[in-house]
């Protein structure tokens, strides 16, 4: 791509000279900019603002997104300031600018804080103008199609980030060939085996099976022509790390994935639509429960099609999609395919539909102050798929898929969902942890005397609902907590012969800071959850007997234990890792302090952690150091075909690649004839771990293989 190249592309769909020399500027500064570096590759450094520009361009963006793209590393990678950006170019490209530059100045703990924050900070600046996701989605796109200039640990945790941020978000919008490539582009790096083993199938199959879908390709074109119906039919190939999927879910191989290949009809109205499925279902016999009808319930990201999969020639599946044409534009460009902006950055009301999830969470971000905690909470909200339900009045209301009562419950309001008692579907009474379906009509039962239970954070879908029951039941327990503390330092207190007065003097708050607590209702909170002992306290305002020799005694770690994990800096203290998760080196941990027991390590994606979580007074930051050749056991699970020799091989294959086993299960269902295998193996960390998964799911006979 060229300057040249890349006017020429922008003046294919907007004349406006005067915007085209912003972008011949926008050229020329960021060139001069960034004059004296290199890509890894050791191209120009040019190459890729004018790479990412040019993708700006084939999205057809406004020449203040392309220009801002010409820009976007400026300020982080070069002594350009904003005041230089909106100097020159103004408010509204400084504004975008300003939103896709890194943190830099700010000082994080971990690599996975920064990472949070930067991304929150961009998607704040997203609600207020859509475009800075755009631009940093084609940042993101240019730097995957040029991921083999990196080593190989950089592909590895840039592949991961795309493949459970980027691409979800690219899909919440909308843009499905963007979804789609970034999705595929992270399947090759991250699984690149595989994902060449699917490449070859893909690419046998279609040769096999081309002649066959050209005629009846040829033959529905003939019909269409009878009938009058205007439609364009033409082969779509199912893109490839929607393929392995596939596969993963439903627990199949490559030859049971029938919607490899399919086709797809394009015609002009909703109606033709309709009309064009009557046709096909009189041709062929359909599917049952193969049918989805997208037109009359869009999916959340405004997708809509007729989806059928049907008996064709020769008794061979043939999936069809079924759109009009401006229904397929919003399918590939979603967002981006009819964004009109009225002036810095606001969007029609069409648009809006696309991120009026963004600004509810923007709005609940406000009591989120942890950055980890928002993303997470994004990733709840781009990745599952949506259920249709209605309110008593008819209203229709759109919740993820495996929402409950007390889901809907917080999405009508914090307080509703609180109060929550009971709810009624269709009228009739059911469980509060009911998974909706969609067409049903909800009712919510509410109390004034109820409060939330910690039960529901292990059924409630929505990260609406678990932030605030997260945040009742951590208020709850921190005002449990401080008259806990309370009682206990005044009973401590009496066996001294000391004052309650001193519960309220300037002594015990030094007595508290001496051990590293800010205020009193910090003490009493840490004496309440028994992380400080009143012992400790009352030690602290005897200044005339010296503090007890206890205190400062600390718990050594048992040899055994010894696997490198650095807990807030502190090596000598009691843990364990936690068997519910196996944790291992390169994950991210989290510490859960026990009382008599020290600290239990647990996996950030530990299941078990809902139920802790939200006593957070007793999580402390872990870290795990690299030690040499020391290993952690991790468990792996893997379905096979049960065929005689498959445990054989597969120990046979850990063994080759110098992990040893510690423990096995193995079993069979007589049913459907499958072999159940538990292992637990000794890794080094999780890049030996995932090499090992993926030689796993590669070997003949294996049907799934995780952790």
């Amino acid at each position: 791509m060229t300057l040249n190249g890349l006017l020429q592309k922008v003046r294919s769909y907007n004349q406006d000279g005067e915007l085209l020399e912003i972008l011949k500027k926008a050229y020329h500064f960021s060139s001069e900019a960034h004059c004296s570096q290199k890509r890894s590759e050791g191209s120009p450094y040019i190459k890729h603002p004018l790479a990412v520009a040019s993708i700006l361009a084939d999205m057809k963006m406004d020449p203040a997104s392309i220009a801002a793209g010409l820009l976007h590393d400026t300020i982080e990678d070069t002594g350009t300031t904003i005041e230089d950006i909106k100097g020159i170019f103004g408010k509204e490209i400084a504004f975008i600018v300003k939103s896709l530059t890194k943190l830099s100045q700010v000082e994080f703990k971990t690599k996975k804080e920064a990472q949070a924050e930067n991304f929150r900070k961009m998607l704040l600046a997203m609600s207020q103008d859509v475009r800075v996701i755009l631009i940093k989605f084609a940042d993101r796109l240019h730097n995957m199609r040029t991921l083999q200039h990196l080593p190989e640990n950089k592909q590895q945790r840039i592949a991961a980030e795309t493949l459970e941020i980027y691409a979800p978000l690219a899909n919440r919008l909308g843009i499905g060939w963007l979804r789609s490539e970034l999705e595929d582009l992270s399947f090759k790096y991250l699984m690149p085996d595989l994902y060449e083993e699917l490449v070859r199938k893909v690419a046998k199959r279609k040769e096999e099976q081309e002649g066959y879908l050209r005629e009846v390709i040829d033959l529905i074109n003939k019909k269409l022509k009878d009938e009058g119906l205007p439609g364009k039919v033409s082969g779509r190939i199912k893109h490839y790390y929607g393929i392995y999927q596939k596969m993963q879910q439903q627990r199949i191989t490559f030859d049971q994935v029938h919607d490899v290949l399919g086709l797809r009809i394009l015609t002009d109205t909703n109606a033709n639509c309709y009309a064009i499925l009557g046709l096909i279902h009189s041709l062929w016999t359909p599917i049952p429960g193969r049918f989805k009808d997208y037109i009359g319930v869009p999916k959340s990201n405004m997708y809509q099609s007729l989806h059928t999969t049907v008996i064709g020639p020769k008794g061979e599946r043939v999936e069809f999609q079924i759109r009009t044409e401006e229904m397929h534009k919003i399918a590939e460009q979603g967002i981006a395919s009819h964004w009109k902006y009225k002036e810095k950055g606001v969007i029609d009301e069409k648009s809006n539909k696309y991120i009026s999830w963004l600004r509810d969470l923007v709005q609940v971000q406000k009591e989120m102050p942890d950055a980890v905690d928002f993303l997470e909470a994004v990733k709840g909200e781009v990745i599952p798929e949506v259920i249709y339900v209605f309110t008593p009045k008819g209203e229709i209301k759109e919740m993820p898929n495996g929402s409950t009562p007390v889901d809907f419950a917080y999405s009508v309001h914090t307080q509703v969902g609180h109060k929550c008692v009971g709810a009624k579907i269709n009228g009739k009474i059911v469980p509060l942890r009911y998974k909706m379906k969609n067409g049903d009509t909800i009712e919510i039962i509410t109390s004034q005397t109820h409060g939330p239970s910690r039960d529901w954070l292990k059924f409630v879908a929505t990260q609406r609902a678990k932030t605030r029951i997260k945040q009742w039941i951590k208020s709850e327990e921190r005002s449990q907590s401080v008259e806990l503390g309370i009682r206990l330092l005044e009973t401590e207190l009496r066996k001294h012969n000391m004052s309650n007065a001193l519960m309220k003097s300037d002594e015990i708050l030094k007595a508290a800071k001496s051990l590293g607590l800010n205020s009193l209702e910090d003490l009493f909170v840490s004496v309440g959850f028994g992380k400080v002992s009143p012992h400790q306290v009352v030690n602290r305002l005897m200044p005339d007997k010296p503090v007890e020799e206890a205190e400062t005694v600390k718990i050594r770690k048992p040899v055994q234990e010894q696997k490198g994990v650095s807990i807030k800096g502190i090596d000598d203290i009691l843990y364990h890792t936690a068997k519910c998760c196996y944790p291992i080196p390169g994950d991210s941990l989290v510490g859960f302090v026990t009382i008599g027991k020290g600290v239990t390590i647990h996996r950030k994606d530990c299941p078990n952690l809902e139920r802790l979580v939200v006593q957070d007074a007793r999580l402390v930051d872990v870290e795990w150091q690299s030690t040499g050749d020391a290993t952690a056991l991790a468990r792996l699970y893997v379905e096979t075909i049960d065929q005689p020799g498959i445990l054989a091989n597969l120990s046979s294959l850990i063994s080759s690649i110098n992990i040893n086993i510690s423990h096995l299960e193995a079993n069979t269902s007589t049913q459907d004839r499958k072999g159940h295998i538990t292992f637990i193996v000794e890794v080094k960390d999780i890049s030996q771990f995932r090499t090992l998964i993926q030689k796993i799911s590669q070997m003949e006979g294996v049907i799934r293989v995780k952790r």
